[in-house]
Order: structure tokens, then sequence, then C-alpha cells
């Protein structure tokens, strides 16, 4: 338990950066605005714009990690995070402003940078540019927290029957192609017998067992460290609703 408070410490200190030092963890995500036309030209224009330097901390954290990764190789990134949370909390005030001022010039770039290229900018090609933008913030957010969620080892989910044969047989199935494959995996799983599946309901049912298990276990962790804000989301009971109901009724007739 104090690794893992001295970990979230450690994140909440770095920010969105302290979960991209998770290595081996990112995932691909549906678009949220997949509905949104985005003209060709927008690509260009968003990629010549500047990034965000990053923060005094960060600096000096992707300096360090650099470091002790190549003297510890075999250290987990949370071990060499926290041991550097630690070595810029003793660092002088005087070595810190040479962090700062440097962080204080990039971003004084950044805006200059940024300036001049919305002063190009069309009123519509802004209005497209910030749908792009806030697509482009979403999706980051959300590998952000998958990447966190796995720092902090959040359990896996179960899976069901169906998922564990597909994954049972593809492992087997190399000739043709992705669809070719998946499709004959699911025509083995309909001539499967009901005895037959009966192995696989079995197997999901043990991994749903499994999982509510560690996901227990790992809500109390978090509670602990102060992070509900991660637990799961609990639905009403028949009390809570009727209280949620009522509310909206009140509000309708004052409204």
């Amino acid at each position: 338990m104090p690794l893992l408070r001295g970990v979230w410490g450690v994140l909440s200190a770095l920010g969105k950066s302290g979960a991209e030092l998770c290595a081996d963890c990112g995932s691909r995500l549906r678009a949220p605005f997949r509905f949104v036309y985005i003209p060709r030209w927008f690509s260009s224009t968003l990629s010549s714009y500047p990034k965000k330097p990053m923060t005094s901390y960060v600096r000096f954290s992707k300096e360090q990690l650099a470091i002790y990764k190549a003297q510890n190789p075999d250290a987990k990134n949370s071990e060499l995070i926290k041991k550097i949370a630690e070595i810029w909390r003793e660092l002088p005030e005087s070595e810190k402003k040479i962090y700062e001022d440097a962080y204080k010039a990039d971003w004084q770039a950044y805006k200059e940078e940024l300036n001049r290229i919305q002063e190009q900018l069309t009123p519509s090609q802004k209005v497209s540019l910030e749908k792009e933008m806030m697509q482009k913030r979403l999706k980051k957010k959300s590998i952000l927290k998958k990447r966190e969620l796995t720092l902090l080892g959040k359990p896996k989910r179960p899976r069901s029957a169906y998922n564990i044969f597909i994954s049972e047989c593809f492992q087997g199935a190399k000739n043709g192609s992705l669809q070719v494959r998946l499709k004959t995996i699911h025509e083995s799983w309909k001539n499967l017998s009901n005895a037959e599946k009966q192995v696989y309901i079995q197997l999901a049912e043990d991994d749903k067992a499994r999982y509510y298990s560690e996901i227990k276990s790992w809500e109390e962790q978090m509670v602990e460290v102060g992070r509900e804000d991660l637990l799961r989301r609990k639905p009403m009971d028949f009390c809570q609703f009727n209280t949620f109901c009522i509310g909206i009724l009140l509000w309708k007739t004052q409204t």
C-alpha cells in the first residue's frame, strides 16, 4: 500500500505526462467525433501546430528517467518515477529555477507560434480546427486514462464464453485472412453441442468470479489512496430511483 500511495503521488505531480511514462499499455480507441466532417487541409494544419512545452517537473523527470533506466534496466517505471519524485522534492530551489525558466521561455515561444498560425485561419477553419482539437483532446484523455488504470493495476474485465472460445481457436487458425479465420471460428462455435459449449460457459463463470474478487480488492485500495473516482458506478436501488423521479417531477412543475 505505501508503494501504491507513492505511485499515485507521483502521477498527481506529473499530471498527464506521468501516465505517458508507462510503457507497453497503449490501446486503439474509436474517434468520438466520426460524424463531424473534417476538411482535408485539416491534418496538415493541425500537424503544424506546436506542442505544449513540458512543465519544469516533467522535463526533469524525463531527463532523469533516461539516466536511471540505463543504470537500472530491470527496474519498473513506477519505482523509477517514485525515486525521481523524491529527488525533485529535495532539489535546491536554485536548480529547480533552471527548469522553471526553461519552461517559461518555451511557453512564450509556444504562444507566439500559436497566435501566428491562428491569425492565418479563416473563421470556418477556426471552427473546424476547434472540433478536431476537441477530438484529439478526448482521445488523448481516454488513452492516458487507460494507461493510468493499467499502471494502477486495475483487473481485466471477464471474458464471455464465446470470447474464450475465439481466443483458444485463433492460435491454431493460421490459414487465410483475419476475416476468413474469424468466420471459420464463428461457424465452429455455432456447430458446438450444448455440452461442448458448457465447458466454455463454465470457464467464463470462473473468470467472472476471478474478476469480481480482484476488482473488489482493487477498489478497496483505491478508496484507501483517495481515488473514489475510479470506482464502478453502482446502480440506484428502488428508493433512490423513486427519489430521483420525484426530484425530476418537482423540477418540471417549478419550470
